[in-house]
């Protein structure tokens, strides 16, 4: 007995050997198993054999090999603490079933089975699954092969655990593989420039939409030194923003005119994002925006806007001139009859001097805001270009009985382009006159915002908007306005004009309580 259980030990021993060999060269879980089994056979001689692993979602145990069992008795699952096997998984404990005649709980494998050990395949004290032998003799095995059994059920739960770590690795690099890919073509398939430097601003990806852009070929680009490549981007302020975002991780946006090395200037969007790995910045991703040619459209977009709202206005600025006309021609025909001018006569003479300026501040207003050009900024006073704008639209306010309430504070000089401002309050105002149609109060108001900006406030009366409606109202081409009464472009060029004076169009409404624009600017 002493030598048949050497012999049994020294089987064993071989077959870990064995296994452990298996371990090093397969990691395909279903062809280790089937080994293992083979493997096993020679230490224990049973006549079937099962190994079944857990499955955690749904608590059962699920054939994954098996030796001498039919399709049938491998095919349905065995939940945890049914049978022997379901025992063996919940206790975590091994089992010796001597004659399985007398054992009801027995789920039947082969019919003529006499004799069944199983156990647990445990790994860092986690049942994996289950090993059970069986054979057709009673009295087959002996408490020394339960021992065994169990040490060979460890070296294979060992297996098990390895072979699905590797594959799960193999699935997550063939996912990172096919992210990879899938993340190139899109790089390289995207109008936009993209690309990336690391914390010495070095470029680590330059896609060709950058090579379009630039003119640098990818293989120039990649481990140069972004400003000497680019010296201008220090004196545009793009390279204080990507030390900046490299600094802080939060991303930063920007609009600027690039000069390319071929000297022609580029108006680009800008975005900058900060690279992390586990929460510490290790780069940074620019995407670059080429809105040249958009620019020029939304300029002369612009000066047709102009032009549209300078012929809705041109009724209300002809019945401005034709009271101060009517006046002077009144003061006109009363000298005609005098052959001297009496003393009485001097205060008509202020009244169409007063009347005549008025005229000409009203025409020239017109002229300066017609006017096309570009951006010519300058310091300007916000309250002041309020009130001129206000002169503009007096008609237009009358005529719609809309009451104008003005609450006005001494503000700091803004630099900014007046004319285009004017734009966006006569648009502001125009809007609110539409949406209260008649019978409304327009609520202008201006205060300094926090320290460095100030703001413009327009508040009206009308119908207000839902979240859903001031979601689109700065989208291009969108209006509430029948066919062909609006561009759908007036608030869109709004922001767009508040944008390159680097301020902020900001919209509070809700139904049936009004809308109000602010406006705020920078204080430089």
């Amino acid at each position: 007995m002493a030598k048949k259980n050497h012999d049994k030990r020294e089987r064993l021993l071989q077959a870990l050997i064995d296994i452990g060999q298996e371990l090093a060269s397969t990691t395909e879980l279903s062809a280790l198993l089937g080994r293992i089994l083979d493997i096993s056979r020679d230490v224990f001689h049973f006549d079937n054999a099962i190994i079944r692993l857990l499955d955690d979602a749904t608590r059962t145990l699920v054939t994954a090999a098996s030796y001498g069992y039919d399709t049938q008795a491998t095919a349905v699952p065995i939940s945890v603490g049914q049978g022997v096997m379901g025992r063996v998984a919940a206790s975590g404990r091994p089992v010796l079933i001597n004659d399985l005649r007398a054992t009801p709980e027995y789920v039947a494998g082969i019919a003529d089975a006499r004799s069944e050990l199983a156990v647990p395949l445990m790994a860092r004290d986690k049942v994996l699954g289950v090993f059970n032998v069986e054979s057709t003799q009673p009295q087959a095995f002996a408490e020394e092969d339960l021992e065994l059994l169990v040490i060979l059920g460890r070296q294979a739960a060992t297996a098990i655990e390895n072979a699905r770590l590797y594959q799960n690795l193999r699935h997550m690099s063939n996912q990172y593989r096919d992210l990879h890919q899938f993340n190139s073509r899109i790089l390289k398939s995207v109008d936009l420039g993209i690309y990336t430097v690391d914390p010495d601003l070095r470029i680590t990806s330059w896609n060709p939409g950058m090579e379009a852009l630039s003119g640098v070929r990818e293989a120039e680009a990649l481990g140069r030194d972004l400003l000497r490549l680019f010296p201008q981007l220090e004196g545009e302020g793009m390279a204080e923003r990507l030390r900046q975002v490299l600094r802080s991780g939060v991303s930063e946006k920007l609009r600027l005119a690039h000069r390319d090395l071929s000297g022609e200037v580029r108006f680009q969007k800008r975005r900058i994002a900060a690279l992390k790995d586990q929460g510490t910045t290790t780069g940074a991703v620019v995407i670059v925006e080429d809105v040249t040619e958009f620019k020029r459209l939304l300029d002369q977009t612009i000066q047709s806007e102009k032009l549209a709202e300078l012929g809705r206005l041109s009724a209300g600025i002809a019945h401005e001139i034709n009271n101060p006309l009517s006046i002077i021609a009144y003061a006109v025909q009363l000298l005609l009859r005098e052959e001297q001018i009496a003393p009485d006569q001097q205060e008509l003479l202020e009244r169409i001097d007063s009347e005549t300026d008025r005229l000409k501040a009203l025409t020239g207003g017109l002229l300066s805001f017609s006017r096309g050009g570009e951006t010519h900024k300058r310091f300007t006073d916000l309250n002041e270009t309020v009130r001129d704008v206000l002169r503009l639209v007096k008609y237009e306010l009358t005529r719609n009985n809309i009451e104008v309430h003005e609450d006005f504070v001494e503000l700091p000089l803004v630099q900014a382009d007046s004319n285009k401002l004017k734009q966006v309050f006569i648009n502001l105002l125009m809007n609110a006159v539409q949406a209260m149609k008649k019978d409304g109060a327009i609520h202008i108001s201006s205060r300094v915002a926090e320290p460095g900006w100030v703001e413009m406030a327009f508040a009206d009366t009308g119908p207000g908007m839902d979240a859903q409606l001031q979601k689109k109202v700065f989208e291009p081409f969108f209006t509430t306005r029948k066919e062909g009464e609006g561009t759908g472009l007036g608030l869109y060029i709004c922001r767009n004009i508040i944008d390159d004076h680097a301020g902020r169009l900001l919209l509070e409404s809700a139904p049936g309580q009004g809308a109000c624009f602010r406006i705020r600017l920078p204080v430089e």
